[in-house]
C-alpha cells in the first residue's frame, strides 16, 4: 500500500512516496503552486500513477505547539485535498523542523544554495513521511509510538 505525503508551503508542494510495502519513503517532485485546481490535477496523476492509498500531510505547528496562519492555510489545502479525493484518507504529520532537517542534510551533503532550493521540498515531504511510516511501523507491532 503506498501512502503519499506532501509539504504545502506558501510557493510548492513537496511530494514523497512510499514503497509497496510501506516501510521506505522516496522524494517524488516538487510541485510549484498555481491554482488550486491544477495543484490538484498533478495530485491526481501522481496519486493514478502510483495507486496511492493514503495521504499525509505535514502539519506546521508553532515549536509551542500552537496552530499559526501557515497551519491554518495547511488546513484549508487538506479540506480541499479531502473533498477532491474523498476515498484517500488524510492524516495530519506534526513537521515541526522537518525543513530543517533536510536543509541540514542537503548541507552536509555539501550541495549548493540554488541546488537545495530544488530540493529541499520534497526532500522535507520525504523526512514527514519516513516519520509517518514509523509511527505506523510501531503502531503494527503494538506499541502507542
Amino acid at each position: 500500500m503506498r501512502i503519499m505525503a506532501l509539504d504545502v508551503g506558501s510557493h510548492t508542494i513537496g511530494v514523497a512516496i512510499s514503497d509497496l510495502m510501506g516501510w521506505t519513503a522516496q522524494g517524488l517532485e516538487t510541485i510549484r503552486h498555481s491554482t488550486r485546481e491544477k495543484d490538484f490535477e498533478r495530485l491526481k496523476t501522481i496519486i493514478d500513477s502510483y495507486d496511492v492509498k493514503e495521504i499525509v500531510v505535514g502539519m506546521p505547528l508553532n515549536m509551542n505547539g500552537t496552530k499559526g496562519i501557515r497551519a491554518e492555510l495547511t488546513e484549508d489545502f487538506v479540506k480541499d485535498l479531502k473533498s477532491a479525493f474523498p476515498n484517500i484518507p488524510c492524516a495530519f504529520w506534526d513537521e515541526r523542523l522537518t525543513t530543517v532537517m533536510a536543509q541540514k542534510t542537503l548541507i552536509s551533503a555539501d550541495m549548493s544554495r540554488k541546488k537545495r532550493k530544488k530540493v529541499i521540498d520534497k526532500l522535507a515531504a520525504t523526512v514527514i513521511l519516513e516519520g509517518y511510516l514509523r509511527h505506523l511501523e510501531f503502531k503494527r507491532k503494538g506499541n502507542d509510538g
